[in-house]
């Protein structure tokens, strides 16, 4: 049918309002605080692209992480970020999106391997060491449609809770540039923190996923031991190492545990994952506390005037929990963090083992351990853990010990929760905040997980008290563990919690950039 004057004037006018309102929404779109449903809803209504969306990032990097506020993060930016992302906006424009995660910028902690990039572990001793392949899960991100922006710093080897390293130095917490970001994984919290990218990687032996989460008000998931694949990650103490999520939200956690988890005939303790790998982002639940039964575990919490800021905020947090249909359960279980470390943990005993392994296979000049103390490349203040490392051995009847005394805390938790008909335990995830520069990490629970191999989920639940170093103050975290291969019920419970409270907020230090039109 042909159109009249007066109809061609009207559709001409039609589009050039739509195309106001596409170019005006276009320049409203900020990347800070954007989850992925946001991010894919922009590109699909032409809004974004995954180059400019790379590029946000980068610029944030820019500007504060060697500079401004110099969070000190990012060990090393993706040459090929660019060009991943160009060939995931042309796939997008003939198919669509190529997966759960296309075209969302993820950062990498550098202990993952990638065949594109170095693989350091934060140490100078492998300092341009590019392995042959990518890890299983660098594989399963990039089959998502991901793109690795960045690889980022953590203590070096994993080896303990402040993220410090030879090679980068020091992370600072981006909402208080006094404290640490936790660690090991602080490189990937400060920086996801500070909106360097969407969601990122973590690895946790004792605590190191939901340490810089809840430094860092950020939601970290470790997964149940065999959920998820640690072939191709560096190692610290395969017994008790996993790796998993840290994103902004529950429901970005989700999307990228349902991306990553699954068998690895490289990894046998994956093969407990056939047959119980659920829906995880489907979990999310803004009702899902409601009729939950949490046995709160009155053990992790400290008595002292150091512990009252976290204290208080947690048990406000479980107040929230009762009020949103929780049924609380007070817990008088006689189980010490402190203990567990000291007594159970197994870490320190196979730490000369499974990285002299590792590092024996990467054919550099380093092949064990030994080799690392020889060369003089490693974090001074690590010595002392290195050294007493090298003392203990796999063969000793203590390591044998510990790992009897794991079994027998599996079976105790188990018996706890059933005999409490419970959902999941909850607790803070360390006693005190995040301690300052310079000082040890302590008084932190995450070993509950990693010993028993159970999943555990920790979230933004407050701050302290706002000071002239912390504006918004020191973030805290509530951590919710459950039995293994439970993770849609945490998924549930936590983000009923989230989006109920809404403590998520983005630092002072690394405020939103002018943007420019691309």
């Amino acid at each position: 049918m042909r159109m009249t004057t007066r109809q061609t004037k009207a559709n001409v006018l039609f589009m050039l309002c739509l195309s106001i309102i596409a170019a005006n929404v276009h320049a409203e779109f900020r990347v800070d605080e954007a989850t992925i449903a946001e991010i894919h809803a922009a590109m699909k209504s032409g809004e974004l692209t995954a180059r400019r969306l790379v590029e946000m990032y980068l610029d944030r990097i820019a500007a504060y992480d060697q500079n401004g506020p110099a969070i000190n993060a990012v060990i090393l930016i993706n040459p090929s970020a660019i060009a991943r992302a160009e060939a995931l906006d042309e796939q997008f424009a003939r198919s669509g999106l190529s997966g759960i995660l296309h075209g969302i910028p993820v950062l990498l902690k550098d202990n993952v391997e990638t065949a594109d990039m170095p693989t350091t572990g934060g140490s100078l001793a492998l300092e341009g060491y590019r392995p042959k392949a990518d890890a299983f899960l660098t594989r399963k991100l990039r089959k998502a449609g991901a793109v690795i922006i960045a690889k980022v710093n953590l203590t070096e080897f994993a080896a303990s809770g402040i993220t410090k390293s030879s090679l980068q130095g020091q992370t600072l917490n981006p909402y208080d540039l006094t404290r640490t970001p936790g660690g090991s994984s602080g490189g990937t919290g400060a920086a996801l923190a500070a909106n360097f990218g969407v969601v990122g990687i973590g690895t946790d032996t004792v605590n190191s996923i939901r340490s810089p989460s809840s430094a860092n008000n950020l939601v970290g998931i470790r997964p149940t031991r065999g959920l998820v694949s640690r072939a191709g990650i560096i190692p610290f103490a395969l017994t008790q190492d996993m790796a998993g999520p840290i994103a902004r939200t529950v429901e970005d956690a989700a999307r990228v545990l349902d991306a990553i988890a699954g068998y690895d005939p490289e990894d046998p303790t994956t093969a407990w994952s056939v047959g119980r790998i659920g829906s995880y982002a489907g979990a999310v639940d803004p009702h899902g506390l409601k009729e939950a039964r949490l046995g709160v575990l009155r053990s992790f919490f400290g008595g002292a005037d150091i512990h009252r800021d976290v204290t208080r905020v947690v048990n406000e947090a479980i107040e929230a929990m009762r009020r949103l249909g929780a049924e609380i359960v007070e817990l008088e279980a006689d189980i010490d963090a402190d203990e567990l470390i000291s007594e159970v943990s197994v870490s320190g005993y196979e730490l000369d083992a499974h990285l002299s392994a590792y590092l024996s296979a990467t054919g550099t000049a380093v092949g064990s351990l030994s080799d690392v103390l020889a060369s003089g490349k490693y974090e001074p203040m690590l010595e002392g853990l290195y050294r007493r490392a090298l003392t203990r051995s796999v063969e000793e009847p203590e390591y044998k010990a510990r790992l009897q005394a794991r079994l027998e805390l599996r079976d105790r938790v188990m018996k706890l929760m059933a005999d409490h008909r419970l959902d999941a335990l909850v607790y803070p995830h360390q006693k005190r905040l995040v301690v300052p520069l310079g000082e040890d990490q302590v008084d932190r629970n995450g070993v509950l997980g990693a010993i028993t191999g159970f999943p555990a989920i920790t979230v933004p639940a407050g701050f302290s008290p706002k000071t002239s170093s912390a504006p918004l103050g020191v973030p805290i975290g509530v951590e919710f563990l459950g039995r293994p291969f439970t993770e849609p019920v945490l998924i549930r419970l936590a983000s009923a919690f989230e989006q109920s409270t809404g403590h998520r907020h983005a630092p002072a230090s690394t405020p939103p950039l002018m943007q420019q039109e691309p």
